[in-house]
């Protein structure tokens, strides 16, 4: 069993998600302080003292921390850094951008949803999660462009509460489609092979 869940756990994958994880903490919270205070230099320093914590703490309990911690870490320090000099939250508020991109391109590779289904759905609709795979890619660079277009043109304030929703909320309705879908397809897949399978009088 755990040979089985070893590789799971290296998946680049599961990496994209802490990732996605990290950063919508980092910038969830930089948003309320910047709401509150209206001080960028406040929100983020917290934001980068969050993301430096993190690997910190991974270091200190022997967790392995692979590339795109590392990745998320330099955008916490390069794009937190340029919004100190510059006190612009800007920069900030295009992080996620550069986050879902690079997570949108980890989800590119051919059936990378396969190995988190189930073995039923490995049997009867390993076709439908290659094709959900590529519309969580889509759903991942059409957030990083969104997200570009209200930092852009929108307040920080509206951008807050579009970081704050719009990402959880697009994907939870994804799932629920993907759920419901591959449900059907599989059940009616498992139907039609039992009528095959069933020999002619």
């Amino acid at each position: 069993m755990s040979d089985q869940i070893a590789p799971s756990s290296r998946h680049p994958l599961l990496s994209a998600v802490r990732m996605l994880a990290s950063d919508l903490l980092s910038t969830l919270v930089f948003v309320g302080l910047y709401a509150i205070t209206h001080s960028v230099a406040l929100g983020v320093g917290v934001g980068m003292a969050l993301g430096l914590g993190r690997v910190a703490y991974q270091t200190w309990r022997g967790i392995r921390i692979d590339a795109m911690q590392w990745l998320s870490l330099f955008l916490v320090a390069a794009l937190g850094g340029a919004a100190l000099i510059t006190r612009n939250p800007m920069f900030v508020m295009l992080k996620p951008t550069l986050v879902y991109i690079a997570v949108g391109a980890v989800m590119l590779k051919s059936g990378w949803m396969n190995r988190y289904v189930p073995p039923i759905v490995q049997d009867h609709a390993a076709d439908v999660t290659i094709l959900f795979g590529y519309l969580w890619a889509a759903l991942m660079f059409s957030t990083a462009v969104v997200n570009l277009a209200v930092a852009w043109r929108a307040s920080p304030a509206t951008w807050g509460w579009f970081i704050g929703v719009f990402p959880l909320a697009s994907k939870g309705a994804l799932f629920l489609v993907q759920y419901q879908v591959i449900r059907a397809i599989v059940r009616r897949r498992i139907a039609a092979s039992k009528v095959l399978a069933v020999p002619a009088v």
